[in-house]
């Protein structure tokens, strides 16, 4: 009978009763076209080739001149979740982010038909400081915007971006740099 494969990843998971887990993501979530990049982080795997981390190993390297943009957004409206899709052996997981931008202005709508025509990746931090990747090197990301101009005196504005991005894990933790328009952010500084 054949020796059964270790799984490094496969370890007890602990949570200590009345440790504050914050729900939701920041107001800024930054975003490039991975036509721009041109080294990927990697996920750690096995010899079998299964994940043995949920950390992105490396930093993304982009083309010169190129950097991540950013879009404000209202946390209180955006999120992120994932769940898992296909059959066994072949799951992975469906990354689904929702960020409500406030503005309706030339620039969102600009923004809006950039994103719904290229392959992006984006970058999201969570409310304890860690950043998470929708997107990656395997499958296309699809990204939709809506607007809403609103409706009476009551009614909202906004634009809304989804995207959807299978991956081999619930959005990979990044640790590594943004290098944006206003300097490097260190992500592993939390």
């Amino acid at each position: 009978m054949p020796e059964p494969v270790k799984t490094d990843i496969q370890k007890s998971l602990a949570w200590a009763m009345g440790t504050p887990e914050l729900p939701g993501v920041r107001r800024r979530v930054y975003y490039t076209s991975k036509n721009d990049i041109l080294v990927w982080p990697k996920l750690p795997h096995n010899e079998s080739g299964r994940v043995t981390s949920s950390v992105y190993d490396g930093s993304f390297t982009l083309k010169e001149n190129a950097v991540w943009k950013y879009i404000d957004i209202l946390p209180e409206k955006s999120q992120l979740t994932s769940e898992a899709q296909g059959e066994l052996p072949s799951q992975t997981q469906l990354n689904k982010l929702v960020a409500v931008h406030p503005s309706v202005s030339e620039a969102a709508s600009a923004a809006a038909a950039y994103l719904n025509n290229n392959d992006n990746v984006f970058i999201v931090e969570d409310m304890k400081g860690k950043h998470r990747v929708v997107g990656c090197d395997k499958w296309t990301t699809k990204t939709t915007v809506t607007q809403d101009l609103g409706q009476g005196a009551t009614g909202t504005t906004g634009t809304t971006i989804n995207v959807e991005a299978s991956d081999e894990c619930p959005a990979p933790f990044y640790t590594g740099t943004i290098a944006t328009e206003d300097g490097d952010i260190d992500c592993a500084v939390v």
